[in-house]
Parts: C-alpha cells; structure tokens; sequence
C-alpha cells in the first residue's frame, strides 16, 4: 500500500469555502526556535541552550541564542501572521521564562506573554499557545528530567501560573507538542536536548508526559472557564515495507510504539497490551491512578503530519526488532521525507474511526526545501505544491466526517530546526538569519491569497 500521490502540473482546484464555517486557520511556531533572548528577561537556561553547547550535536553548531529574534520582533511577525489572512496563531510559552529557583513565577516572562497574546488579539489572531514544546529549564533537568516524577508536579505549578494570568484572554491551549519526541528523540537515540539513550529512561520520560498532560488538564479548566484543551501529537500512517508476513507482524510492532502508545492511554485503554509484554521490563512505571489521569476528556486532538513510514522486520535492532525502509521512486522533500498527502486522509479516517476524538486539529503540516532568494523573491514551487496537495487531502477527510477544525502550517518562519540548526527552511516567510529580514515566499503569497477567497 501506498500513500504518495505524485505531484502533477494541475494541482487540485481549492477555495476557503470548501472548509467549514469557524474553521481556525493559522501558522505555528514555537519558542525556542524563533525567540532568541535567551539572556533576557529573567530566562533560566533550558536544556536546548545546554545541549546546542556540545560539541557536534547540531549539525551547523548553531543555537536558538538568537533564532529569529521574535523576543524583539514579534509585533513584525504577528502582523506578518495578520497580513497572510490567518484567524489563529499557535505559539509556545518558553517555561525558561517562568521558573525561577525559589517556585514564585517570573513576572517578566508573564509579562512577556501578557503582551504577545494581547497583540494577537489586536491582529484578530485567536492564540493557540503550547505550553511545553521541548525546552525544559535545565535547573530540573538537574534534578531528573521528565525522568523524574517530580518534574510531573512543577509543570502543573507552571501551568497554574500561565493560565491564571492569560485565561482571561486565551481560551484554547495545548499541553505537549510531540511527546514521542520529547522521549524517544530527547532520551533514546539523543538526537535532541538533553541526549539520553537509554530505552527505558525515555519510556518513563514518556509516561511523565503524558502523566502531566493528564494532571494539566483540570488545573487549566479550573483556571479558564470553558477552556478548550488538547495534546498535539506526532503521528505516522504506517504500512510493511514488503508483502511478507514478517513485514506485516513488524509494522504492528512499529504502530504500536509510534503511534497506539500514546492514543491508546489518552482514549482510556491503557498502554497496548501487546506492547507491554514486548518491552517486559523496559516498560515505565507506574502508579495507582496515572491511567486515569492521563485519560481525562479533552475538546480536540492536534495532529502534527509530515510523513509515512515502511516499516520491514529487523532481527537484532532492539526489542521491537523493526525498521523504518526508505522506499524508492517517491517524492521527497530536502529533508528527505516522503511526500505523502494521501497518507493525511488515510490517518485521519483511522483517528476517527478508532478512538473518534471530539474534534481535530491539524497543528503542524509543512516541508522543507533548499529556499534562495532570488530577485527579491523566494519561488517556492515544492512548498506551495505540498501545502495545496495537503489541504486537498484534508478536504477529502472533512467530506467523509472527520471532525477537523483547523489548520496550522508549519511553519510562520524559517527557523532554528533543532539538531538541523539552520540548515532547514520550513517556513512561508524567508529569514535570513544575518539581518533578520523577512521575506514572504510564493507559498506563503499561495496561502494569503486562498485565505483571502482568491480564485488559486
């Protein structure tokens, strides 16, 4: 099976109208990748600052000190995210900016957010902040991590803190941007802050996650009457890299560690039972009442999409014995992931139809190509092409009942790209990183021109 659909010289025909009336349409960011200020504000260290220092971790041996300088620019870039014609605008609050060592709030970092949220709201943009997108202070790295269960507890105080100063004005929020990358990314191959490989610390890391997100939950709804409160999680279509048996019984396994690990508890069923028995002692522990916590209702699932995975049976590489298959003759973008906007529909009928989330929203959806300015312009055919291919594909998944609500492409700008560093382009805007100038790209012109109704 496959999901790639390859890119033709007539794209499909689209106009806003074919989406739902209230529907959220936004870009997303996230702090450590745009902010910079690290040094500013009463920000504490965060383990992103800490591990971008070791030697050969990032590709380029850059860091997010400066990123995008938002900290000093956001009111260009919100009225950037105006001028395109978005509604909503998906941010993260950096917890640096809020911890401090005695546990009493950092006003400056609140006031920094009192003040972004405050110009959204004048831009007409509805904020859609993360409160946990990567970027931990490294004082509790210290003391354990997401390793320890004591980290569960500081992120409900800090989430406390955030929702009782913007609920008043912020009525959507998510938790946790990507568990599985906090965990696995973070904890077990160390491609990411803070660089663990150890299997079993990154599936406890991951039960904390989730675990917090569970205890989150109330504390927010306490805090912001008729909150709307969601998880974005990273998810992949899956398929067997080959016909055989062995394929087929190793993507089960895949599946069930990349994508059922995390729906399963948040849909009330508990961690898979076939996943359990395979990591034996590897699996997290846990205590009385953490299932429950983490199943607590939520108003909508963000799903952040960029790729499928083959996967083929491999004895000896660990206890799920599997790997992922680059498969030949497909589309890919610079990064090398697969182009796949029939794989979007096909994950999010099977969302619906098997655990049936009140609502969904696409929170991360973007690619990544080799962007030049040339002649004052950034003509991005490939990224305008995916972006009109994708929301094609999501239309197709609205018509046959999913609930989806939104739409946030990844990204409002180039960006500092984790262990990448700069060498990644994702956004509709070009950055150049010298003079912080900012360019729109032809895909971003694409998306400001349907989102104004335009004939595209």
């Amino acid at each position: 099976m496959t999901f790639n659909n390859p890119i033709t010289a007539a794209l499909p025909a689209l106009h806003r109208n074919d989406f739902p009336p209230g529907f959220a349409w936004g870009c997303s960011t996230s702090s450590y990748q745009i902010e910079g200020g690290v040094h500013e504000g009463g920000r504490v260290e965060s383990i992103w600052d800490r591990f971008c220092a070791r030697p050969g971790a990032i590709r380029d041996g850059s860091s997010g000190a400066v990123a995008c300088d938002h900290y000093h620019r956001w009111p260009q870039d919100l009225d950037l995210a105006r001028e395109l014609g978005t509604n909503a605008y998906r941010f993260s609050i950096a917890w640096p900016r809020i911890w401090t060592p005695g546990g009493t709030p950092n006003a400056q970092g609140l006031d920094f957010y009192d003040r972004l949220v405050d110009g959204m709201l004048e831009r007409g943009l509805q904020p859609w902040p993360t409160l946990y997108h990567w970027d931990l202070p490294q004082p509790l790295q210290e003391q354990g991590g997401w390793a320890a269960r004591d980290t569960v507890h500081a992120f409900t105080d800090y989430v406390d803190a955030v929702t009782r100063r913007l609920g008043d004005r912020v009525g959507q929020w998510i938790t946790h941007n990507e568990p599985w990358c906090t965990s696995i990314h973070g904890h077990l191959d160390g491609v990411h802050a803070p660089g663990q490989k150890d299997f079993a610390t990154a599936l406890q890391v991951n039960h904390h996650v989730l675990l917090s997100h569970g205890l989150a939950v109330p504390v927010i709804r306490a805090n912001v009457p008729d909150a709307r409160v969601g998880i974005a999680l990273s998810l992949h279509p899956v398929r067997p890299a080959s016909s055989s048996d062995d394929d087929a019984a190793a993507t089960r396994r895949h599946d069930g560690l990349r994508n059922r690990w995390f729906l399963d508890p948040l849909a009330g069923r508990g961690y898979p039972e076939d996943m359990l028995a395979l990591l034996g002692e590897l699996a997290p522990r846990t205590q009385q009442g953490d299932l429950d916590a983490i199943a607590v209702p939520t108003d909508f699932l963000g799903l952040n999409y960029y790729f499928p995975e083959a996967i083929a049976h491999a004895p000896g590489q660990g206890p799920l014995q599997t790997r992922v298959v680059a498969q030949p003759g497909v589309e890919r973008t610079a990064f090398g992931w697969e182009v796949a906007p029939l794989g979007l529909t096909e994950l999010l009928l099977r969302i619906h139809r098997e655990y049936a989330p009140r609502a969904v929203h696409i929170t991360e959806n973007g690619s990544c190509y080799d962007d030049a300015v040339q002649d004052g312009a950034v003509h991005d055919s490939a990224r305008r092409a995916y972006l009109v291919r994708h929301l094609a594909a999501l239309c197709t998944a609205i018509a046959e009942g999913v609930p989806v609500q939104g739409y946030f492409a990844w990204s409002l700008l180039d960006n500092f790209e984790w262990a990448e560093g700069y060498t990644r382009r994702f956004g509709l805007t070009h950055v150049d990183f010298t003079t912080q100038q900012r360019l729109l790209k032809d895909s971003g012109k694409w998306y400001r021109a349907f989102l104004r109704g335009e004939d595209v």
